[in-house]
């Protein structure tokens, strides 16, 4: 970069396809039952986006217990668990389902090692949505494990028959960490087929590690519950950089570019494209305004929403 105030903005960045679904599965479920529709936790983690669609007559709870018989009820892109699927029937509940097909490959995968009377050590953290979702797959034969801490003093012999998974939003750097440690220790060790890390949380780490070399700021935009996002900082800052993240340009800082020259910028999977230019408008009015792109990988991942909104009927 030249020696003038610029911003690299890393791609890929914003949204990614299970969260550009979940949105769209709302859009669809207003257009065709109209407000109000229920949403079971956040639909996405991001102030924003629950905020517009609250505008639109969307009402967010925080159980199904709290939806009206034969409403209409979203389950978030996180996931949930069994119980909670039975919950909603008892109250015959209309159901659409938005949890990303990332996060349902993790049930299968839960339920498969649960069969094969494995003990299962989840990789996560034990208050995120999607973490309770996957727990509730096999709760008798599940044990959190949130740190490498935790993965040492697992109480386990060496021989037990044990599998792990990780939520899909965690930093790749950490994860390997924990899962070295249960290579180490357990003779019997069976893992998912392939990396739970979304592709999507993984790009976006990648690319903050791409650009953290070269800036002397790097500035993530994702909401405080984003865990995502809150990695991507944990990235920036594990590799040596300054890194903040930005829910919004409210919470922008202009102390944070005392003495920056260079300013990186990505944004996690479920921020919305608006609040990135938001950001990037308001650097380039405090002098910011040669910006480059630097992108690690191209997303052409589409999940499309159930044919039940669509106009089709969902396949058995």
């Amino acid at each position: 970069m030249s020696g003038g105030k610029q911003v690299l903005l890393a791609e890929p960045q914003g949204f990614c396809a299970g969260v550009r679904r979940a949105i769209a599965i709302i859009d669809l479920a207003l257009e065709r039952h109209g407000a109000p529709v229920y949403v079971r936790k956040e639909i996405v983690h991001n102030h924003h986006v629950v905020r517009e669609f609250q505008q639109r007559g969307v009402r967010f709870v925080d159980s199904e217990d709290e939806v009206p018989e034969g409403a209409v009820c979203v389950f978030s892109a996180h996931g949930v668990s069994p119980q909670v699927r039975r919950n909603a029937d008892a109250r015959s509940l209309d159901v659409i389902d938005a949890t990303c097909p990332l996060v349902a490959k993790v049930h299968q995968e839960a339920r498969r090692f649960a069969r094969d009377g494995r003990t299962l050590l989840l990789v996560g953290h034990a208050n995120h949505e999607e973490v309770e979702g996957t727990f509730g797959h096999a709760p008798d034969q599940t044990i959190i494990v949130e740190t490498v801490e935790d993965a040492e003093a697992l109480d386990l012999p060496a021989d037990a028959p044990v599998a792990y998974l990780t939520q899909t939003t965690l930093s790749v750097d950490e994860t390997r960490d924990i899962i070295s440690v249960l290579q180490r220790r357990f003779t019997d060790l069976r893992g998912p087929g392939t990396d739970d890390i979304c592709y999507a949380s993984q790009n976006r780490q990648d690319g903050v590690r791409a650009v953290v070399d070269r800036c002397d700021l790097v500035l993530v935009v994702g909401s405080t519950n984003s865990s995502n996002s809150i990695r991507m900082v944990e990235v920036a800052r594990r590799h040596g950089g300054r890194a903040e993240l930005v829910p919004d340009v409210t919470h922008f800082d202009r102390a944070w570019l005392d003495g920056v020259k260079s300013v990186g910028v990505s944004a996690g999977a479920s921020a919305p494209q608006i609040l990135v230019d938001q950001l990037l408008d308001l650097l380039a009015e405090l002098g910011y305004a040669d910006t480059a792109v630097h992108r690690v990988a191209t997303e052409d991942i589409v999940f499309s929403p159930p044919a039940r909104l669509m106009g089709g009927v969902d396949a058995p």
